[in-house]
């Protein structure tokens, strides 16, 4: 069996994290519809319980992207690596920010544009990670 190392944990923090902030978007959005049908503050009671794992989920995301980007030779890298890795940052704090703005608002309108740009960025986040880790 292979051993584990700080990589191995490094790297199964980062994806765990991101299986929470970005399956458990797609996962509640899912369920909403039927949430409705249960009761009109079910919705919202549901997407207060998930921010209780999703917003610590987030933090470990940005640490653990943090401390993946320390350990690459960013000197080795080429230009379109480079633009990448900023693209996914720009991506990672688009998705925080509007995930912030989703639920302070109050309005249905609101509530649909920030989930909707919540839910793309994250899934754009994670895609770009798993382009920049075949590029590695």
């Amino acid at each position: 069996m292979l051993s584990p190392n700080l990589q191995t944990l490094r790297v199964f923090l980062h994806v765990l994290a991101a299986t929470v902030w970005v399956g458990g978007q797609l996962t509640l959005a899912g369920l909403v519809p039927g949430l409705r049908n249960l009761s009109p503050g079910a919705p919202r009671a549901a997407a207060r319980r998930f921010n209780m794992i999703a917003w610590p989920a987030f933090a470990v995301l940005v640490v653990t992207g943090l401390w993946n980007l320390a350990e690459v030779d960013l000197g080795d890298r080429s230009t379109e690596y480079l633009v990448t890795v900023f693209v996914k940052i720009v991506v990672v704090a688009l998705s925080g920010t509007s995930a912030a703005l989703h639920a302070g608002s109050r309005s249905k309108v609101w509530l649909a544009v920030w989930g909707a740009v919540t839910g793309a960025s994250a899934v754009l986040a994670l895609f770009l990670g798993v382009l920049l880790r075949s590029g590695a």
